[in-house]
Order: C-alpha cells, then sequence, then structure tokens
C-alpha cells in the first residue's frame, strides 16, 4: 500500500482525504481516521506534506503487515470521522511495540 492508495481508501469511503495517525494508548496500537481533512481551509498541511504524511503512515502499515486489517476496518465500519470523535481501529501487532512513540 502507498500513501496514495491509502487516501483514495479514505477519499472512496467518506468523500474527504481525512487525516490519519497512529496511536499508542495503554499498550495498544491504533489507527485512527481524524476528523479534519486536506480540503478544509483550516487545515494545516499543504498537498505535499499531507501525501509525504500518508506515504510514512502506509509504510508503517506495509512493515507492520497490517494493510488488510485497516483495509477491512474501513471498508466495514458505519462510523463516520466527526469532530473530536476518530474512527478507530485497533492494530494486532506481531512486532515490539517499543518501535511506537
Amino acid at each position: 500500500m502507498t500513501g496514495t492508495e491509502l487516501r483514495s481508501l479514505i477519499v472512496s469511503k467518506w468523500t474527504f482525504s481525512y487525516d490519519v495517525q497512529i496511536r499508542k494508548v495503554k499498550g495498544k496500537v491504533y489507527f485512527q481516521v481524524m476528523w479534519k481533512y486536506l480540503e478544509q481551509a483550516s487545515f494545516p498541511l499543504s498537498e505535499t506534506e499531507f501525501m509525504a504524511h500518508f506515504d510514512q503512515i502506509a509504510g508503517y502499515l506495509v512493515a507492520w503487515n497490517v494493510v488488510e486489517q485497516v483495509t477491512g476496518a474501513i471498508e466495514k465500519t458505519r462510523d463516520k470521522p466527526r469532530l473530536g470523535k476518530a474512527v478507530n481501529v485497533q492494530l494486532d501487532l506481531r512486532i515490539t511495540h517499543s518501535e511506537i512513540s
């Protein structure tokens, strides 16, 4: 998966280029689709910065072998990112969590 493919997956599901994050909370790792999106006037990143961020996140997903988990969860969810509420996908990682800060 590339950053472009990840963005396409999100846009096809929710129409907008929502931001994504990876977070570690209480020893669990989550892929989050945030409520802010590139098409907002107040979005803090340029398209180039946004795509570099997506390439980095997609690289993590590939390296951790969780692409199918993320794509499946996005395709199945009925949730939508909204102000203050991200769509969360708990990742089942088979690697050491110390790589994530």
